[in-house]
């Protein structure tokens, strides 16, 4: 520590903190034009890209790589919609089982977990609203259908082996006959319209 009665250096400032006082020294050369060379970047950089509008801004690339993607990914469903005709249920195991856990987490809300049908239609007889390929049926998955109020199960992220995994453990609910079923809308009962007094 300083002793008191010694002069005090002229650098040191008037302030402490925790017993230190701090000296009063100039920046090393080198960070002091480092820091000017940073002012003068940052004023070609505000010039150049704001001001004068020259060059690819940020946004503008990262727009640019967004559409390269997109289009890549477009191309993907594309190739898989193609393929969509020539696709056949898995029999694996393993397969099997990923469909009816992904079925069981996803789609038995609306078509119950035995597949007999609630606010979707009954998966289990023989009169498929949307065609009886298993083509047709990875191809609902895989679009969904909108107007009835399924989603596309692509767009929510679903892959496409996880698509043909539900879609063949679905196949395999086809003539399962699950307690009381849906009942398809042109085999229901009329209902006497209620009157109102």
């Amino acid at each position: 520590m300083n002793d008191p009665k010694s002069p005090r250096d002229p650098l040191l400032l008037d302030h402490e903190a925790d017993g230190i006082q701090e000296l009063d020294n100039n920046l090393p050369r080198w960070w002091v034009w480092l820091f000017y060379l940073t002012i003068l970047f940052a004023a070609f950089y505000l010039t150049y890209y704001h001001v004068l509008g020259k060059g690819t801004s940020q946004l503008t690339a990262y727009r640019e790589e967004m559409a390269k993607g997109e289009a890549v990914k477009q191309a993907a469903i594309s190739r898989f919609d193609t393929a969509l005709g020539n696709v056949a249920p898995s029999t694996e195991t393993a397969t099997l089982d990923r469909g009816r856990e992904l079925f069981l987490t996803y789609c038995s809300p609306c078509h119950r977990p035995d597949g007999g049908g609630l606010v979707g239609p009954n998966l289990c007889d023989d009169y498929w609203i949307h065609g009886p390929q298993f083509s047709d049926n990875v191809k609902v998955i895989w679009n969904g259908v909108p107007e009835k109020g399924m989603l596309s199960w692509r767009e929510q992220g679903m892959k496409p082996s996880d698509i043909l995994a539900v879609a063949s453990y679905i196949y395999t609910l086809r003539g399962s006959n699950p307690p009381n079923p849906k009942i398809r809308e042109d085999q229901a009962p009329a209902v006497p319209a209620q009157v109102y007094e």
